[in-house]
């Protein structure tokens, strides 16, 4: 798989076999100035934990797995929750709190697209605790 992101060069590609090839919690692979794609991969029992984004549009994608989905106004109100599969698609609203939980039994696989971009270009996540621990320092250029 190709661990480096290519944005905002033109890019044309398998996006079902680059997601389901990914082993990272998190990578992005295409950032450009409007929006950036990234490739997850959430262990069995894992989250992407509670989040909200006050700039940006999340668009999500299931390639493989089953989860929780989760969203509201606040981190105390997830008044929303909807079971999601291959191929369900999750649009997340600017400053809408949420949280996708892998309830299966395989690595959840997935893609998110971001308007604009949330993460630095060429952005790699190992594990859920490296994007925590990244998420407190990172900023966009």
């Amino acid at each position: 798989m190709n661990n480096r992101d290519v944005g905002p060069n033109p890019y044309v590609f398998d996006i079902e076999e680059l997601t389901l090839a990914n082993e990272n919690f998190r990578t992005a692979v295409w950032t450009g100035q409007q929006f950036q794609m990234t490739l997850m991969t959430i262990p069995v029992g894992g989250e992407v934990g509670l989040e909200v984004h006050d700039d940006t549009d999340q668009f999500l994608r299931i390639e493989q797995g089953s989860a929780k989905v989760l969203m509201g106004p606040s981190a105390d109100d997830l008044s929303q929750e909807w079971e999601a599969k291959d191929d369900w698609a999750m649009f997340i609203p600017t400053g809408t709190w949420h949280n996708i939980i892998n309830t299966g039994d395989e690595p959840l696989k997935m893609y998110s697209i971001y308007a604009p971009p949330h993460h630095p270009h060429g952005t790699i996540h190992t594990t859920f605790a490296d994007a925590q621990a990244a998420e407190a320092s990172e900023s966009i250029e």
